[in-house]
């Protein structure tokens, strides 16, 4: 272990994390109204468990998971439910949401909870408790957690490897939950070890995070196998695939997990909401967001709401530039822009950033010069000057032949290409049409099948 402290291609993009590096996390008040979409993480959405005109209180569930892969909703502020109904949602799309007016001058307090002594209970116990709280991914993909720790029998799981490298740039959420409250990250890292049942983790941090790094080695639990390692700053070492690279030297093949080289990969923000279920009996109703960027007024690292609006969010860190062009839920590397300031909060959000006409201005698109400087970025070594002249094709099946779905979606071929051609994006769409093709062939599949039957 520990053979190598970096990966092989990637690129050094600045990091703009000066804005909130040094900010301490704040609580940001609570809205009169919030949004929360029943779709906010990986797998299938949630269903709704409550009807316009019911009242909830802070931490109710109002969405129960649809199955394993799936988690439930809980309400983030005492309230009414107005209603059910389609909402802006932070990925461009419609999404059915439960819209929930709050209570004016309510100290928003949630129902008494009884928390569970973690120790007492067996792994399918703590699973069973970290579903119910609704624990995702807090690193932007919002997997759900309770997957993570439920690997197969016939899987030999040897280390514990926490992301804390958020080598995203502008972002700063991890960097002020480590170096703000490392002991919760390390009560979420003793919970998980005992649950996985593995003996020894790792905690890769980048160098930039000094602090962070300093609080994590100071508050590191004596009668654990804990190492905190500092890593080179590269982007994109907070992928799970380049940080299990850079840590361990070992390599997760296309189509596998990182299961199956013995790890299991988990960002700190999830390991302190893991710690807050068995400390507080709270579930996963509020997180920390960065709000950062030049076109922001005042950047802040916020303690905010699930369902708290854009706008809400924007308003209280005081408003925007006059020349802000474009906002991004996530970071300018992978972010999604965002058409609609009703856009709600969601559990996956890890920064709002604001840009401003110098940073986000259109460029032209000129036609690909075969320089290469794609190829030499991507960190999974694909092709990417051929997948997009394939995309610009619409030959989608052809870009599955060059290994399109093992694309990560970093963009670091765009963030390189001196045409300024918009690879990840044409790969994003890319992997929508041939999902969607796919569907249709295996539905008419079936109904063919169901005629000859």
């Amino acid at each position: 272990m520990l053979e190598r402290l970096s990966f092989r291609h990637g690129v050094h993009p600045p990091d703009s994390k000066g804005l909130t590096a040094t900010i301490p996390i704040r609580r940001m008040p609570f809205p009169d109204q919030i949004i929360l979409p029943l779709r906010q993480h990986a797998g299938n959405p949630a269903k709704p468990l409550v009807r316009p005109g019911d009242h909830v209180e802070r931490c109710d569930k109002v969405a129960e998971a649809d199955g394993f892969v799936s988690v439930p909703i809980h309400s983030s502020g005492a309230g009414t439910v107005k209603a059910i109904q389609r909402w802006p949602h932070p990925d461009g799309s419609l999404s059915e949401a439960v819209i929930i007016d709050l209570d004016k001058y309510s100290p928003q307090l949630p129902r008494p909870r009884m928390v569970p002594h973690w120790e007492g209970l067996t792994p399918e116990e703590v699973i069973r408790a970290v579903q119910e709280a609704g624990v995702v991914g807090l690193g932007g993909a919002a997997f759900p957690t309770h997957v993570k720790l439920s690997p197969p029998k016939d899987v030999k799981l040897e280390f514990l490897l926490v992301n804390g490298v958020e080598c995203e740039p502008y972002l700063t959420t991890d960097h002020r939950l480590m170096a703000e409250r490392p002991e919760r990250v390390h009560l979420g890292i003793r919970i998980m070890m005992k649950t996985l049942g593995v003996e020894r983790c790792v905690v890769g941090v980048e160098k930039n995070k000094p602090d962070a790094i300093e609080a994590l080695r100071r508050t590191a639990p004596d009668d654990l196998d804990v190492t905190i390692q500092p890593l080179t700053v590269k982007y994109p070492q907070g992928a799970e695939k380049m940080l299990i690279k850079a840590v361990t030297g070992r390599e997760v093949p296309a189509g596998k997990l990182p299961m199956h080289v013995g790890v299991v990969v988990q960002n700190v923000g999830s390991l302190s909401a893991i710690a807050e279920v068995f400390d507080t009996g709270f579930p996963l109703v509020e997180r920390v967001v960065t709000v950062t960027g030049p076109g922001v007024l005042k950047p802040a690292n916020l303690i905010i709401p699930v369902g708290t609006r854009l706008r809400e969010v924007l308003d209280y860190c005081g408003g925007l530039t006059d020349d802000v062009n474009e906002i991004v839920f996530g970071g300018p590397m992978m972010g999604f822009s965002q058409p609609d300031l009703d856009a709600p909060i969601i559990k996956g959000t890890t920064g709002i950033v604001a840009l401003t006409k110098a940073q986000a201005h259109p460029e032209t698109v000129y036609p690909c010069i075969k320089c290469g400087r794609c190829l030499d970025a991507c960190p999974v070594f694909l092709n990417p000057s051929l997948l997009g002249i394939l995309a610009q094709a619409g030959r989608y099946e052809e870009m599955a032949e060059h290994d399109l779905m093992t694309c990560m979606l970093c963009g670091c071929c765009s963030y390189v290409c001196p045409s300024n051609i918009p690879l990840s994006q044409m790969f994003a769409l890319g992997k929508t049409m041939l999902r969607k093709t796919r569907e249709k062939q295996q539905e008419k599949t079936a109904a063919d099948d169901g005629k000859a039957a």
